[in-house]
């Protein structure tokens, strides 16, 4: 079947090496703007920590900001700020990631940064305890005191799911955190914090050879440890449905969110791509199917969105990983309709096929969005560092645009026929009721 659309690949100049203590390291010179980003991530995410230290690997991103090897509390804000930059890092299931942007003229004092932290953050009771606090608070904050708090990215996996690694509450249980010990910290450090299970990736205005000099002086001299064996996380896919109700005492209106298995990203990058696709065709924009259907005709919903990934991220994540619906609907809603209209609307595409132009207007605006996103110095760094660690390849980053137009309409409609109900994990929320049953969730620095 031909190409619904022909996409160009982009022309990012990559270049990559690995130093002797097994650091891999992109680069993307690019002298359009005198900005970098600045990116590492760690081979390590929710699904890595120990039974009993739910929550651990975000806990631990918060200690790599408390100090390191040479400097004190709070110093890394000040030297990243006093040139005129902005910094973070987050904790996803699959990675974790530092990163910075700055000045071009500041790119040593971002590696010196880094480098240092690489070597050994401030682990101390004092900090510990500080951050403990710290996380209880943005829990409260971001689940148990919200709204929807953790929906579905939190109640949905546990319903899918039967192994810890994909089941458990990546934000923590309030026990695990109080109970976690610096010799935890120092334990998950030496672990997964090896130069050799991480990627350092700089991208914008900077020079590669003296670029390459800096980060040899800079990581060089990091103590080489090797990655560690990385943990088994597959299971089976559902053969029954299974759904699960909830009550939110502060949410205003029900609503409900499921969740379908998908190829595995890795081994099976052109399967696991019409899903990427699909989620687009089916909710993206007025004009989508389910948008149209259930929203503008039904109205049996007030909005709906479809995603890959329980964190929304279809390029990093690894398998297992899922393609997620989910709707609010309005006071006195049906979820049994609602799910019975989903069913209805992917067996007439995998009946029917597509319509003239859906597909070809979906990857234009896919592609759009791409191009768009990976046209920072800072998103272009992460996605090179995250696709060279998990995929093995950096320069998939200029792929991914023409990557979308390929996929063709058979692809799609192949895709859709395989999201039966049997397949199907569906969480529903449940308003009100004074009930406060709320979980916990990832976040980021500030």
């Amino acid at each position: 079947m031909a190409l619904a659309i022909e996409i160009p690949r982009t022309r990012y100049p990559v270049e990559q090496f690995t130093l002797p203590n097994g650091l891999r390291v992109v680069l993307a010179p690019d002298a359009s703007a005198p900005v970098i980003g600045v990116a590492v991530v760690y081979d390590v995410g929710i699904r890595s920590e120990p039974e009993g230290r739910t929550g651990f690997a975000h806990l631990f991103e918060h200690l790599m900001f408390q100090g390191s090897a040479n400097l004190e509390k709070l110093a890394h804000f000040r030297h990243v700020q006093g040139a005129g930059g902005t910094f973070n890092g987050s904790t996803h299931l699959d990675y974790t990631d530092y990163f910075e942007t700055l000045p071009s003229n500041a790119l040593e004092r971002a590696l010196f940064l880094e480098a240092d932290r690489m070597r050994g953050p401030r682990l101390t009771e004092e900090n510990l305890r500080n951050q403990v606090d710290v996380v209880k608070e943005e829990i409260r904050v971001n689940v148990l005191n919200r709204p929807y708090g953790g929906f579905p990215w939190l109640k949905l996996p546990p319903v899918m799911f039967d192994t810890f690694p994909n089941a458990h509450d990546g934000y923590g249980s309030f026990g695990d955190l109080e109970s976690a010990t610096v010799a935890d910290a120092a334990d998950f450090f030496q672990r997964f914090y090896a130069c050799g299970n991480a990627v350092l990736s700089v991208a914008g205005d900077l020079d590669v050879d003296e670029t390459r000099k800096l980060i040899e002086k800079h990581f060089g001299d990091v103590e080489a440890r090797p990655a560690p064996v990385r943990p088994d996380f597959t299971e089976p896919d559902l053969t029954s449905e299974r759904r699960e109700t909830y009550t939110d005492r502060l949410a205003p209106l029900p609503a409900v969110a499921s969740a379908w298995r998908v190829p595995d990203p890795t081994k099976d990058p052109e399967g696991y791509l019409a899903y990427v696709v699909l989620a687009e065709v089916l909710t993206d924009g007025d004009a989508s199917r389910l948008v149209e259907r259930l929203v503008l005709k039904d109205r049996t919903v007030t909005s709906v969105g479809g995603y890959i990934g329980f964190m929304g991220e279809p390029f990093e994540v690894r398998d297992p990983t899922a393609l997620v619906l989910q709707s609010h609907l309005p006071p006195g809603g049906n979820v049994d309709r609602v799910l019975a209209t989903v069913d209805e609307e992917l067996d007439r595409l995998a009946t029917d096929g597509l319509a003239a132009g859906e597909l070809a207007r979906t990857q234009a605006r896919m592609a759009t969005h791409l191009l768009r996103d990976n046209d920072a110095a800072l998103n272009r760094a992460l996605r090179m560092a995250v696709l060279e660690q998990q995929r093995g390849d950096a320069k998939l980053l200029n792929e991914l645009p023409h990557l979308i137009s390929s996929v063709t309409e058979e692809q799609i409609v192949t895709a859709a026929a395989a999201l039966r109900p049997n397949r199907r994990a569906s969480v529903e929320v449940i308003p009100g009721a004074g009930s406060g049953a709320n979980g916990a969730a990832q976040g980021d620095e500030q």
